[in-house]
């Protein structure tokens, strides 16, 4: 397996999103966990929030205006991706094309999952999230640029720091998931369970 290419920096249009607990269930409808795969679960990422009953486009929803069709970066509101444990969320939101999402506090279970699967949680001050969702709102389809080495997020000519944990960063900069690294001890382990199964055979031998 081959390491993700090393990501510095993030760029894209950001959308503001500034409700409050959205939790996995509105990010990923439970109706959307019947796949045995990850495969096609961008379709049912915010599927409430973007669909009407007939399947039909909310024109109000903020993904389904232009530009913010093509972003890639969300400014969220508090307690961002509570409630279940389910993966499903972060899945569907890589699949949307969703690279992060900037906000004051998120779920602990829901930012592990999120540093699992690429997906950046930059924690800001509700000052900075409140001039972000401003400035995504205001722009007209407006870059934002998070820099993972600095920890610093640049909108419209203003830095601002977020905070993020040491081994969240250098999994997001590296590519890094738990099964990459784990490969990393493949020798070890195999050297492991060679001596552990040696001393099972004697035991059984004696």
């Amino acid at each position: 397996m081959k390491n993700k290419q090393m990501m510095k920096t993030i760029r894209g249009i950001a959308a503001p999103l500034p409700l409050a607990n959205v939790d996995t269930d509105v990010i990923m409808p439970k109706r959307f966990l019947i796949t045995i795969t990850r495969e096609g679960l961008g379709d049912g990422t915010f599927a409430d929030l973007r669909f009407d009953n007939e399947g039909g486009q909310r024109p109000d929803f903020i993904l389904n205006k232009s530009p913010w069709t093509k972003a890639s970066i969300l400014v969220v509101g508090d307690n961002f991706g509570c409630g279940s444990s389910r993966e499903h969320a972060v899945w569907g939101m890589r699949q949307l094309g969703i690279d992060a999402c900037v906000g004051t506090s998120f779920a602990g279970i829901f930012y592990d999952n999120a540093r699992k699967n690429g997906l950046a949680l930059p924690v800001v001050s509700p000052a900075t999230r409140d001039a972000l969702l401003q400035f995504s709102s205001d722009s007209g389809g407006g870059e934002i640029s998070i820099d993972l080495e600095s920890r610093t997020i640049t909108a419209g000519g203003t830095t601002a720091p977020f905070e993020m944990d040491d081994a969240t960063q250098t999994a997001l900069i590296r590519g890094r998931d738990d099964t990459l690294d784990s490969l990393e001890y493949a020798a070890a382990i195999r050297d492991f369970e060679a001596r552990l199964n040696s001393k099972m055979r004697v035991s059984v031998i004696k």
